[in-house]
């Protein structure tokens, strides 16, 4: 005999109240449940903001009509804007969230009311004024005016988020919202939850979550969603592709940022923030020991290099200003450098993302990341690339010059022992014995060149090259007499005296010689000494070099581009004065000191940190402003976390259609203070429960 088991499919119906894009009711959607043959399907009925753009999110995200409404009362709507509302303005009444809910009654009601009054972001002097009073007081008549639009079959459950510090700066507050329920009939537990454990996100969110049970309805007990681990950053936006590569749409930008906070988030540790700077040595308003290169002199002119590479050439000037020798060593610093701050931390790409708020530019937090992915391991892996010695050579094409590709060896063999030159063009010392003479014996065919210590005459040498002294007499002039075959050469000691014949140099105030047909400098005095070139300049001269590595002023001409404009070959550099002012904001790369670019998340990362978008989707948020994107992600309540609290309370509902009080669970009891009384279904819930407190 077979038997069927039938799933009883059970709707829970969830409605939002200042629900901002549309974060949680997205993420109720998502819930799930099932105690026995029973299985929970959750509905949004509906959401209330008083932001346009976030209601026309709202229904994107969460499927379902959304409602713009301000739920201000008139003292309320004054106090917080400092003037009299619009002549069409009109204060929310239940028929308002009736209709909100599609005139349906929910079984959970969600409230994000606003946190700015509460926030540490706010200073205390300010969340006292009449303006953050009346918004903090908004959180009581909207929850006042959810209970009595549905006071004739109340939710089954209610749950309040907002910021921890709402438990201090708000106490009062609270206290009158918990004594509403009770009145109402609900059992109220505070609780403080890490959301991002809760949806197991790439970033800690410490919130402060208010539930209420109604006692009657859901005699079971209300459990606590489980924990799980947090995930690194990298996890998330590893997935994505890099910020301004046009792939991921308007916001997936690069935030524009002023210059000095580019250099600042340059300097702070990853896992860190601001507090790396005091590293810093500032002199006269300047570091005194940074400062800004372009990335293709790391290998070069103040090149550091790796801990885990080899040096450079050991030359005779070894200086930092003269190529790569310094050593990045990682021996100086303790281990402890993983620290999470505030202004200007940067997030490690393993690392978990502090609480996305409205407001998250660097300056305000830990909102930059140290992207690995900029630079890559390999460096140099094309133009200019050095082969090792034990790697196999790339092809070899038609442009084999080094900047075709690897086709440059480092060969480990030349160590400069005592085979060092020693055949092509090696010099033999006097009192070693010359190599065998071969048939070709040119110097780069072999030592065939030997160091002569004889040559102490002022005028070196004994023979070919010498040269005779003024006062000394001549060798005997022979039938081949060039220079090379004997020493037929005077030091002349007349240099005042212009000489008129070959290579001769006619000063500037006389005349030349005789034009001739062949009028060669070497064949007569055609140069002429002409002071005019203005050659005399001292080493800090922009111009100095007669032209070679000339700079041109900004507001100058250049000269005639050639076809060998080269740096060293003419005045191609111009001085350019356009330094970003200190209000400036520009997009900058700057290549960190362990490697990494360190910058702000894009919003569309803050929105895969937040979870409202897998981070292989595209999202486009209502409007063009980064800023209100910013806000409304900031104040989002993130999905997975909102589907991991929907599956907790709809396993509860679950228990308590089916007639079951208890059920063994090794989760935390989120309704602590009345546990045992809910252990037991009262006999009499008309009597109330003497237990509950």
């Amino acid at each position: 005999m077979q038997t069927h088991s039938l799933t009883d499919r059970r709707e829970i119906r969830h409605f939002h109240l200042f629900a901002g894009l549309g974060g949680g009711a997205r993420g109720f959607n998502a819930g799930s449940a099932r105690v026995g043959n029973m299985v929970a399907q959750f509905r949004c009925l509906g959401g209330i903001d008083v932001d346009p753009g976030a209601m026309r999110d709202f229904e994107r995200l969460a499927g379902v009509k959304g409602t713009v409404l301000d739920l201000f009362d008139r003292e309320q709507y004054r106090a917080f804007h400092g003037c009299e509302p619009p002549r069409d303005w009109r204060e929310a009444t239940t028929a308002d969230i009736h209709a909100a809910a599609g005139h349906e009654r929910p079984h959970i009601v969600f409230l994000s009311a606003p946190c700015k009054g509460f926030s540490g972001l706010l200073s205390e002097s300010k969340s006292q004024s009449a303006k953050y009073q009346a918004l903090n007081r908004l959180t009581l008549r909207g929850i006042w005016l959810t209970l009595e639009a549905f006071a004739s079959d109340l939710p089954e459950l209610i749950i309040f988020e907002n910021v921890p510090r709402i438990q201090t700066r708000g106490r009062q507050l609270l206290d009158r919202i918990c004594g509403l329920l009770r009145s109402y009939g609900y059992e109220v537990a505070e609780t403080t939850h890490d959301c991002g454990r809760l949806g197991g996100l790439a970033q800690s969110r410490k919130r402060f979550l208010l539930v209420a049970r109604h006692r009657e309805k859901v005699p079971p007990f209300l459990y606590e969603p489980p924990h799980r681990p947090l995930r690194s950053v990298g996890d998330v936006l590893g997935r994505m592709p890099l910020p301004g590569s046009g792939l991921g749409g308007p916001m997936h930008r690069i935030p524009s940022l002023r210059w000095q906070t580019w250099v600042r988030l340059a300097f702070v540790e990853a896992g860190s923030d601001w507090r790396s700077l005091a590293k810093l040595a500032i002199e006269d308003g300047h570091l005194r020991d940074f400062a800004l290169v372009p990335d293709d002199w790391r290998a070069s002119v103040l090149g550091v290099r790796p801990w885990d590479e080899p040096c450079g050439t050991v030359a005779g000037r070894s200086s930092p200003t003269n190529g790569a020798y310094s050593v990045a060593d990682p021996r100086f610093f303790s281990s402890e450098k993983w620290k999470d701050g505030q202004q200007y931390g940067v997030k490690g790409w393993g690392d978990t993302a502090h609480c996305i708020a409205g407001s998250q530019a660097p300056g305000q937090g830990a909102y930059a990341v140290a992207d690995p992915r900029h630079g890559g391991e390999a460096k140099f892996n094309n133009c200019y690339r050095v082969v090792r010695w034990r790697d196999v050579s790339p092809t070899v094409t038609g442009g084999t010059g080094p900047s075709a590709g690897g086709l440059a060896v480092a060969d480990p063999r030349t160590a400069y022992g005592e085979n060092t030159h020693s055949t092509v063009l090696r010099v033999t010392s006097w009192a070693e014995r010359s190599g065998t003479v071969t048939g070709a014996h040119h110097p780069s065919g072999g030592a065939m060149v030997v160091a002569d210590p004889r040559a102490t005459s002022a005028y070196g040498g004994h023979g070919k090259y010498r040269v005779t002294g003024w006062e000394d007499q001549s060798g005997t002039v022979i039938s081949a007499s060039g220079t090379g075959n004997g020493a037929f050469a005077v030091a002349d000691p007349r240099p005042e005296e212009r000489r008129s014949g070959a290579l001769g140099v006619i000063p500037w105030t006389e005349r030349a010689g005789t034009v001739a047909g062949e009028s060669l400098p070497s064949n007569g005095a055609f140069a002429v000494a002409d002071p005019r070139p203005g050659m005399e300049r001292a080493p800090g001269d922009n111009y100095y070099g007669a032209g070679h590595y000339g700079v041109v002023p900004w507001g100058a001409s250049t000269g005639a581009v050639s076809s060998a404009a080269g740096y060293d070959n003419g005045r191609w550099s111009v001085a350019d004065p356009r330094l970003p002012d200190t209000t400036d904001r520009v997009v900058a790369r700057i290549r960190s000191l362990d490697g990494t670019w360190h910058r702000p998340f894009s919003t569309l990362e803050l929105a895969a940190l937040q979870s409202l978008v897998d981070p292989e989707e595209y999202l486009e948020l209502d409007g063009l402003s980064d800023a209100d994107w910013r806000e409304r992600i900031g104040n989002a309540v993130p999905p997975d976390a909102a589907a991991a609290i929907a599956s907790t309370m709809g396993t509860t509902l679950l228990l308590a259609w089916s007639g079951e009080s208890f059920m063994l669970s090794n989760t935390p009891i989120w309704v602590r203070n009345v546990a045992v009384a809910l252990s037991v279904k009262s006999p009499d819930w008309s009597g109330g429960e003497s237990a509950a407190g």
